[in-house]
């Protein structure tokens, strides 16, 4: 057990209170911040950094700051409660900007970082707005430094303080010291971590009385304590001002824990072995640390644990981009100490591929999609009934809101999506689809390619750059586990050129397998389907969707083991529809009561004969929107009754 004691019983584990900002990493590494050409955008500060990663790793953090009242300020609280954060104490400011930093990754050594906090929103943090009966609720507070560089900021910060103390909550200092945002250095020279002055050590032991846990670097102690470049000295005058434990931080070497006298030499003191990786970023290191730390103590362990568990993070993180996406889960952890990880950190396949699907994602139990990203089939059906192609991108608005109208009939919130291409026909209805909580995906193949080929691209991962992150890409291959090899292995590298690429930008990805008239041998389609699966699996390929047709039960049980034992994350498979009639699905929905199988994305079985219609002007807008609504009402029935045989009557006659 540590020597904290950590009050139990209370909703929230750690609130954190300083710097919550949006972190804008140049994508150039080894550029100088002057030349970069793209930025990413993720949630920054220390304190908000390590609210973020106590949240991941599966305890309820909080955050105390203040954000713009601006779409910065939401990106921010929006992050944080997606990772199940609570964001009630964040104030909003209704004057003030929220906070930018800018971040290159020159070399190993050089971080440029320019602070972007001129009067930004969360140094104006209002000390009367700390709630008391919220501290209270908590069971331990954690504090930048940085919030004790200003008479507002160290106002709230006290007040903060002064309840926790009240009411029993563990108090923890992060360091953070940050000598430009203390007025020392030149605005651009943000990357300076030490620069000595006994204003900010006065300033600092002012308030290290208040705290229970101590936690910094060798440097950070060296400004604590006002002995430069002397660390026994350092600690021996925190020491004098203050009882905490304190923990330094010492890199690669781990850390030190001193809980009571200061030592002759910092090597005597209690300390904890750290990991030797290739560093990427130092930058959110020291978070990540903290997140780990906290979270381990908070939950029980030693300081031997948890520090095994803050130096693991502190390492997955230096070894990627980024502060708060860095940030490991509870499985990620569980690989780490497996004993079966790749030294080299970013080269740990599973390891990245339990960073993307191990956090918390939207979940999608039941799917219900229309499918309109047909463009080949589009353009045939007017063709054949003499219509205009420009008459396309319009129907395709109409489908939309013949989607929105199903949604609301069949009270689909949360269970609803779409397939609606992104080329000249459905940009417009893919516009409009995006950003209002539907399961959207988006196709990547030429249609009736075989071998398979990217549409309107030479290079997908340039294509993927351009799309917004909820977008799926869904790719349609032709492919037969008995192909001729220099067809398969050609479709096989086109695929894995995919994958990779959904990996780089974070759009998951839905393999969609459609066997080969040609080779499709009478009662054994689920077996090539699976045998298909199984092939892409052994070329390291792991969508978070498959979409197949309709297979018999032993089918959809034998994916599902295969899925417990080789992607358990995959999200499941949805049935395609092939154009078939509504009766022939409604029946095969019957075979697909095993969990894996999520729902079904449907198209031209909905809106073919209804969009022939229209084009020849023989149904007008609500006509079309009604009727393919209520065909896919009548597809949602099929689907949540299939288990019940009078149901699937009542499809038939329908039908």
């Amino acid at each position: 057990m540590s020597t904290l004691n950590f009050p139990e019983g209370r909703p929230i584990d750690l609130a954190c209170l300083g710097r919550l900002a949006v972190d804008l990493y140049s994508q150039q590494f080894g550029s100088r911040l002057e030349d970069a050409r793209s930025m990413a955008m993720y949630l920054g500060g220390s304190s908000a950094n390590q609210a973020f990663g106590v949240a991941r790793l599966g305890l309820k953090s909080a955050m105390i700051s203040r954000v713009g009242n601006e779409h910065m300020g939401r990106f921010l609280t929006e992050t944080l409660e997606k990772e199940g954060c609570d964001t009630s104490q964040v104030q909003i400011d209704h004057e003030r900007l929220t906070a930018l930093v800018l971040l290159g990754l020159k070399d190993r050594d050089t971080f440029p970082l320019l602070f972007m906090r001129e009067n930004c929103a969360d140094m104006a943090l209002d000390a009367a707005a700390i709630r008391e009966d919220f501290i209270a609720q908590c069971r331990a507070l954690a504090i930048t430094g940085t919030h004790l560089s200003t008479p507002g900021t160290r106002a709230a910060s006290a007040a903060a303080l002064a309840h926790a103390k009240k009411h029993g909550v563990v108090r923890v200092l992060d360091i953070d010291y940050r000598p430009v945002l203390w007025g020392l250095t030149p605005r651009g020279a943000g990357e300076n971590r030490y620069v000595a002055d006994a204003h900010v050590t006065q300033q600092l032991q002012e308030m290290l009385p208040e705290f229970d846990l101590l936690v910094g670097t060798e440097e950070e102690f060296f400004i604590a304590g006002g002995v430069p470049d002397d660390l026994i000295a350092s600690l021996r005058a925190v020491r004098k001002v203050s009882n905490a434990t304190l923990v330094v931080k010492r890199g690669a070497l781990g850390c030190c824990v001193i809980a009571g006298v200061i030592p002759f030499h910092i090597d005597v003191a209690p300390t904890f072995k750290g990991e030797r990786v290739e560093v990427l970023n130092v930058l959110g290191a020291g978070d990540a640390f903290l997140s780990g730390l906290l979270a381990s103590l908070l939950q029980g362990k030693d300081w031997a644990q948890s520090t095994q568990v803050a130096n693991a993070c502190g390492a997955i993180v230096v070894s990627r981009h980024a502060c708060s996406a860095a940030m490991p889960t509870q499985a990620e952890l569980a690989h780490w100490f497996s004993g079966s990880r790749n030294p080299k950190v970013d080269a740990d396949a599973q390891l990245a591929h339990l960073h993307r699907v191990s956090v918390k994602r939207t979940q999608w139990d039941e799917m219900c999609v229309m499918a309109y990203d047909h463009r080949s089939q589009f353009k045939d059906m007017a063709k054949e009934v003499g219509a205009n192609e420009l008459l396309i991108p319009y129907l395709k608005k109409l489908l939309v809101l013949a989607t929105e109208k199903a949604e609301k009939e069949c009270q689909l919130q949360g269970h609803m999506g779409v397939l609606i291409d992104g080329g000249s026909l459905g940009l417009d209805a893919l516009a409009t689809a995006t950003g209002r909580g539907w399961w959207v995906g988006r196709p990547v193949e030429l249609p009736g390619s075989r071998p398979l080929r990217f549409d309107e691209t030479q290079s997908i991962g340039s294509a993927l750059i351009h799309w917004p992150t909820e977008h799926v890409a869904k790719c349609l291959v032709h492919y037969h586990p008995d192909d001729a090899t220099d067809l398969r292995l050609e479709q096989e590298a086109t695929v894995l050129e995919l994958w990779e690429a959904t990996r780089e930008s974070g759009n998951e990805l839905l393999l969609e397998i459609i066997l080969p008239k040609d080779l499709v041998k009478a009662g054994e389609e689920d077996s090539a389907v699976l045998r298909a699966i199984e092939r892409f699996y052994n070329l390291g390929i792991k969508p978070e969707w498959w979409k197949l047709a309709p297979m018999q039960e032993s089918g959809w049980a034998e994916l599902q083991k295969m899925l417990d034992a080789r992607d358990p994350y995959c999200r499941g498979a949805v049935i395609l529809g092939l154009n078939k009639p509504l009766q022939y699905l409604a029946e095969s929905f019957a075979d697909a009561t095993n969990p894996v199988v999520k729902g079904f994305m449907v198209g031209r079985t909905l809106w073919a004969d209804a969009s022939k219609r229209w084009l020849k002007s023989e149904l007008n807008d609500q006509g079309f929107v009604d009727e393919v609504a209520a065909n896919y009402a009548t597809l949602v029935q099929a689907w949540r009754g299939r288990k019940s045989a009078a149901t699937r009557d009542s499809i038939k006659k329908a039908a």
